[in-house]
């Protein structure tokens, strides 16, 4: 006969021994990781099931209580040169593009820009105000994208399940506002301040009723200019902001427009500090700025963090936007994936760079320059990464200066035939798992040349992206809180980590 008190002791050890199962049960609870890998040996944004170790190893140790900045968007942008290409295309390939770049199955772009009248990327030059004096615009027309630009957008809008913002940016005033009366380079003149801000407000009221909501806007795209080869409007960093303060933010703010926002500068990062000092002087200059718009032409390596902090110290609630990059100065290699992942594409800088600067442009690897760049931006408080035109044709365009640059997606619309080349899939490694209002956490790995960075979802999957430019495969220790997670990357290839 068992005692009573045998009993309870005898339930309180069989209690305790279901407490202990619960719990490991509970802390046992594997977190699932899935792995896609993009690679000079083939792999084009393939999910891996196996993993083979390699003699070299490296560790990435993830932080997720460290908080950064977070995180817009990453995608492409409209241009009439993309929109003019998928008209000539046949509609199933017209659709298998756009739905490559916002389909659910595809990048699912969620970041895009596009230029307020002609940009170099056009078939001609064209304005939205052709007819001079009219201060009031009231012969303002978008007519000229109705053909091909205004399409595409609405196409996309239509395929994009969560939907896309777009940034939107003049090159140029009209040219009857500026003072050399040319779609080239010249200054706003002064008395047309108040009609050049009037057309930013006509732009956006026409797009909306176009079914288009543009969710920002930069003042001039490349102040700087571009050596007066194609559409531009010169500013200093105090002009552009005195412009935004007293005339552009005001303006929009009074038409309704007060929750669009307003970039400034928008050109090449080595400029950033100048131009951020002016932006954020006080409290009545920053009032209309939303952030700053940086492109990454000044060097095919370099994607100047320094810069790039200081910017963020400066104004920290502020936004920083990478809103142009790409291969340009180069006509597209057709359907050969290996030359995207060799150094030999060359920049505008490789011909015309001055002799103290020629070392920014030595010959890269297109995959190289993305991979580097995009990570990069987000260690150090990018909030969103826009690449150039979204489709191109085999020459490198259409472009009326005969610009000639490289797309993801390359077309030969004669044949229509479709290309998309590894930077289609380089870029989609970020827009297609690292979604709008992810936090960049903290992400350190232990080797110096490759790379890796870190964001958190909102519904708490963690999104790593390692990129392995050398010669070598490594194996992996992934690190997060006590469990780790063994994998290997390739010699040359770029992965996207996903854990739940």
């Amino acid at each position: 006969m068992i005692k009573k008190q045998h009993i309870y002791t005898l339930k309180t050890i069989f209690i305790g021994i279901i407490c202990v199962v619960q719990l490991q049960c509970t802390n046992t609870k594997e977190m699932t990781i899935d792995v896609y890998e993009t690679s000079e040996k083939g792999n084009a944004l393939t999910l891996l099931k196996e993993f083979e170790p390699a003699e070299k190893s490296l560790s990435i140790e993830i932080n997720p209580s460290e908080k950064f900045q977070e995180i817009t968007g990453f995608g492409g942008s409209f241009t009439e040169a993309s929109a003019s290409l998928l008209n000539k295309l046949s509609p199933a390939n017209r659709k298998k593009i756009l739905e490559a770049y916002f389909g659910e199955e595809g990048a699912r772009y969620s970041l895009t820009r596009t230029h307020i009248a002609s940009c170099d990327f056009s078939l001609s030059n064209y304005t939205y105000a052709k007819v001079e004096e009219d201060l009031e615009l009231k012969h303002f027309s978008i007519e000229d994208d109705r053909a091909d630009l205004i399409p595409m957008i609405t196409e996309a809008q239509k395929i994009s399940k969560e939907g896309f913002k777009i940034i939107a940016s003049p090159w140029t005033a009209p040219p009857w506002m500026k003072d050399n009366k040319s779609y080239i380079g010249g200054k706003l003149v002064p008395k047309y301040k108040d009609a050049f801000a009037l057309y930013f407000s006509k732009y956006l009221s026409a797009y909306k009723k176009e079914g288009i909501n543009i969710w920002g806007v930069t003042v001039i795209n490349e102040p700087h200019g571009n050596g007066n080869n194609w559409e531009s409007t010169l500013f200093s960093p105090k002009e552009m902001t005195d412009f935004v303060q007293d005339h552009l933010g005001p303006k929009l703010e009074k038409d309704g427009w007060g929750k669009i926002n307003i970039f400034g500068y928008d050109q090449n990062r080595a400029g950033l500090k100048e131009w951020v000092d002016e932006m954020y002087r006080d409290e009545k200059s920053s009032k209309y700025y939303a952030g700053t718009a940086i492109h990454w032409y000044e060097s095919t390596y370099d994607y100047f963090p320094e810069a790039l902090q200081y910017a963020h110290k400066k104004a920290p609630t502020k936004y920083l936007i990478e809103t142009e990059g790409c291969v340009d100065a180069q006509v597209p290699v057709w359907r050969d994936d290996a030359w995207y992942w060799k150094k030999e594409a060359t920049d505008w800088g490789w011909d015309w760079a001055s002799e103290k600067d020629k070392h920014l442009h030595p010959k890269y690897a297109p995959v190289n320059r993305y991979a580097t760049d995009i990570i990069g931006c987000l260690n150090n408080y990018v909030n969103g990464w826009v690449d150039w035109n979204m489709v191109l044709d085999t020459q490198g365009g259409p472009n009326w200066f005969k610009n000639w640059c490289v797309a993801p997606v390359i077309v030969n619309p004669n044949k229509d035939e479709v290309y998309f080349t590894p930077l289609y899939y380089v870029m989609a490694h970020f827009s297609k798992f690292m979604r709008p209002e992810a936090v960049k956490i903290g992400c350190t790995i232990n080797h110096k040349e490759v790379m890796a960075t870190a964001v958190q979802n909102k519904d708490g999957s963690i999104v790593i992206a390692v990129f392995n430019p050398t010669d070598e495969k490594y194996s992996i220790d992934i690190k997060l809180n006590k469990e780790i997670k063994k994998i290997s990357i390739d010699a040359k290839a770029l992965q996207t980590i996903v854990l739940n």
